[in-house]
């Protein structure tokens, strides 16, 4: 089963490496993108028949090694 996970600073938590890219992307002629938060993407491929499972190995290893639960927040989805 082939999972993405995205993860990415809450909401609640500055940005400041987003912060430089839009204000960079701004400097280059796009000053209509008026907000960038930047953050991580993981392709994983689990041995699991079904989403649920799999989703729940991706869970646990969000919780263990990919996110910091105090400032990041992640977001799963099956890959078609």
């Amino acid at each position: 089963m082939k999972i993405s996970v995205v993860v990415t600073l809450k909401e609640s938590v500055l940005d400041p490496q987003g912060k430089v890219i839009q204000q960079t992307m701004n400097n280059i002629g796009f000053e209509n993108i008026k907000s960038v938060r930047q953050g991580k993407y993981f392709d994983l491929e689990i041995d699991e028949e079904s989403f649920s499972k799999a989703k729940s190995v991706a869970e646990e290893l969000c919780k263990k090694l990919l996110a910091n639960l105090v400032i990041e927040e992640y977001k799963i989805v099956e890959k078609i």
